[in-house]
């Protein structure tokens, strides 16, 4: 069955790097849409990051230059590099599958599968 295993997250400090993995498995992901969210405490989800077909991506702004998506498809993995890491940037981070739409978005409703999450913590 399709299963989303995600690793990497770790506490770092504030201007720090991370690279987040996405193992799939039950379901190529080399054209469906697959993208990363994150939840803080107290907050909603959100976001992240979205990629799709060929070269698809898309990013919440307050990313956008400081992280960059992209997958392995012989490795059926999703990554996530994360740099110039900020404190707001601390939350759980989640890969999810949606396995019906080939163009990069971020509506999470949309998003069929997901992962059990990995923690991104980042001290000032």
């Amino acid at each position: 069955q399709v299963q989303l295993v995600e690793s990497g997250g770790d506490s770092v400090q504030a201007g720090g790097s991370l690279r987040l993995s996405c193992a799939v498995s039950g379901y190529s992901n080399s054209n469906w849409c697959m993208g990363w969210f994150r939840q803080a405490p107290g907050k909603a989800r959100e976001g992240v990051a979205a990629i799709a077909g060929a070269s698809s991506t898309k990013y919440a702004d307050s990313v956008k230059g400081r992280f960059s998506i992209s997958r392995d498809s012989a490795r059926n993995t999703l990554y996530l590099q994360m740099n110039s890491l900020r404190p707001e940037d601390t939350a759980t981070y989640y890969c999810a599958l949606d396995p019906w739409v080939e163009y990069a978005h971020l509506g999470d409703l949309q998003y069929n599968y997901w992962g059990q999450g990995t923690q991104v913590t980042v001290s000032s």
